[in-house]
């Protein structure tokens, strides 16, 4: 898959709308306080958003949040950038139902970094959730958002990523754009 163009089919859209991982429904005060939990009670890797409403609330929440993929967009409108001083910016181009061959490289200089790092998706992130679970420390925490529901809090194991890796296999080739 790395530094392969990849698109979404619409026979495995489906598959996606499910979570990956735990749903926590709730406003965001809730969903933040269940993720502080779940963070401490696991400790072992770092701690990865997708999506800007997302990794702005885990920011306010005070968590330790090493890398967040944002596009700067919520629900289609665009949002003023933002970020925390300091955190290394990185930049990507990826349209809508693709994953870019060169998004790997630039998601895993993020994620090694020993740092802040805020990778800023010209295009769309959501699928990105996908290549970050397969990049991600074994015991890592990935959180995305659940639109009108919560949050999805997927915990980085062996068996998840044999499943994403799997599902990216099943993606069809090209349409990176």
């Amino acid at each position: 898959m790395r530094g392969r163009d990849l698109r979404l089919p619409r026979e495995l859209r489906g598959e996606l709308k499910r979570p990956l991982g735990l749903l926590i429904r709730g406003e965001p005060r809730e969903t933040m306080d269940a993720l502080r939990r779940f963070v401490e009670e696991r400790a072992a890797g770092i701690l990865i958003s997708v999506g800007d409403v997302t990794s702005r609330n885990i920011i306010r929440a005070g968590l330790p949040l090493k890398v967040a993929v944002i596009d700067n967009r919520v629900m289609r409108e665009e949002v003023e950038p933002w970020f925390p001083k300091g955190w290394r910016e990185f930049h990507v181009r990826n349209p809508a139902g693709t994953i870019r061959g060169e998004v790997w490289d630039v998601l895993e200089e993020a994620i090694n970094l020993n740092k802040g790092a805020v990778v800023i998706v010209e295009g769309e992130e959501d699928l990105l959730t996908l290549p970050v679970i397969a990049l991600a420390p074994i015991g890592s925490v990935v959180v995305y958002g659940q639109p009108r529901e919560g949050i999805v809090v997927v915990e980085v194991t062996e068996e998840r990523k044999r499943w994403t890796l799997e599902f990216l296999e099943r993606m069809e080739r090209g349409g990176g754009g």
